[in-house]
């Protein structure tokens, strides 16, 4: 049990510093399956296949940016995978600091 859990936290870690590369993978295997399952169909016209193809491609890229959103909202939210914090620290100045300049 502790393996698994390391391993998906590993996994996790992966993604939450991968984040453009993992949505993008699913997206474009997403798109390679939708194009590959129009394909495989016969008694259809070329034309409808593309076009089936089509909004199959806009959905999985709504969906793709909907699930890019929640991840980063929830990264903002609990601060974990962010990195916005790290350069908050270290460009800007923290609350210590402010006071002593402004008194």
């Amino acid at each position: 049990m502790a393996e698994e859990k390391g391993t998906l936290q590993a996994m996790r870690g992966w993604v939450v510093d991968h984040k453009l590369r993992a949505v993008g993978t699913l997206w474009l295997t997403g798109i390679a399956g939708s194009i590959a399952y129009n394909w495989s169909r016969s008694g259809m016209k070329t034309s409808v296949k593309l076009i089936h193809a089509r909004l199959h491609a806009q959905a999985l890229t709504l969906a793709a940016l909907g699930c890019s959103a929640l991840v980063e909202y929830y990264d903002h939210q609990s601060g974990s995978g962010s990195k916005v914090h790290d350069y908050a620290k270290q460009f800007l100045p923290s609350d210590r600091n402010a006071k002593k300049d402004s008194v």
